[in-house]
């Protein structure tokens, strides 16, 4: 009985993508997932959350929005096509990284990773919207896309090193400081869902349950964390500069400096002006971009080793140029 290939083995026989395209699909797909999670605040400030009534289908009787439903219904089902878009970028990732020779496993399974999350959180979302927009469960919904994040940028920075065992590049307490930068940083990212759990932006014009919580209490308690996150990230830059640490850990942690800066300006400025819709969506992009740096600040502290050398091409598979399809050589 022949043996039958699996598509992506068929693609990796005709498509030998270059490293340098594995790794923008990677980092594409860190894109679409801040998109994803700025569009999903978009939902929720211009009180869209319920702008499709039902799940899958928008209504009841209709898979896309009516017009009885206005620009509520087609943000929110705008938002669910989005999910479609990201699929496709996480997909062309996976199909990259399959075809390249040699294979690397690491590099798929993080695809795969960001494919069931995508899912689940699909399907978390459909039941935050048969909830009525339950507060823990839009809590959790973000929690998931900052999850598919982590994973994203994990696919990333794993496109861009190789697959040798992890070998710091600075003592080990600052690489555990770093980890404690990036604990403080998810806890002040878990505080900060509480905050919107029982902020005055519930996602819909109509009554929405709220986390019955006081909420000058939790947002001074969220701002307590941002004081510790800095704190840690001041103190990460001053000990990488004083034991002269390879520069690409100096320079993401200078980039984490400014993005706490602009954090800072945009949270000072929706505290003072009564929380508008459109600085509180730029808090919540800033929010994606610190977790990204915080997270590249950690990472860059290990090194793996160079990228794989390219495999040869199969006697029988052609040339096949860099991110090009071309035929097998003639017999």
């Amino acid at each position: 009985m022949p043996n039958t290939l699996n598509p992506l083995e068929l693609i990796a026989r005709r498509w030998q993508p270059s490293a340098r395209f594995i790794e923008r699909a990677a980092f594409a797909t860190v894109v679409m997932a801040v998109i994803i999670v700025v569009t999903g605040g978009a939902v929720r400030l211009t009180e869209s959350g319920l702008g499709c009534s039902s799940w899958p289908r928008c209504t009841p009787g209709s898979l896309t929005p009516t017009a009885e439903m206005g620009v509520h219904g087609l943000i929110e089902f705008g938002n669910r096509l989005l999910t479609y878009v990201l699929c496709a970028f996480i997909g062309l990732f996976i199909i990259a990284a399959r075809a390249r020779a040699p294979r690397r496993r690491s590099l798929t399974r993080l695809g795969w990773a960001q494919f069931w999350i995508v899912m689940g959180n699909a399907v978390w979302g459909g039941i935050v919207v048969l909830t009525g927009l339950n507060p823990y469960l839009v809590a959790a919904h973000f929690l998931l896309t900052t999850a598919l994040l982590t994973v994203s940028v994990l696919g990333w920075q794993r496109a861009k090193e190789g697959d040798e065992e992890p070998r710091d590049v600075v003592a080990r307490p600052i690489r555990q400081l770093a980890w404690l930068l990036v604990v403080a940083t998810g806890a002040l990212t878990v505080i900060g869902t509480v905050v919107t759990g029982t902020g005055p932006h519930a996602g819909d014009a109509h009554e929405v349950h709220r986390i019955p919580l006081n909420w000058q209490e939790v947002t001074q308690l969220h701002v307590d964390f941002v004081y510790i996150v800095v704190g840690l990230s001041v103190a990460l830059w001053f000990v990488l500069r004083a034991v002269k640490a390879p520069a690409l850990p100096r320079r993401a942690a200078l980039e984490l400096l400014g993005c706490l800066a602009f954090q800072g300006v945009i949270g000072y400025i929706q505290y003072f002006t009564g929380l508008p819709e459109v600085v509180v969506g730029l808090h919540m992009l800033g929010s994606t971009l610190v977790w990204i740096v915080v997270l590249r600040v950690s990472l860059s502290l290990r090194d793996r080793g160079p990228l794989p050398v390219d495999d040869p091409a199969p006697a029988d598979a052609g040339e096949v140029a860099d991110g090009q399809l071309a035929p097998a050589a003639s017999r």
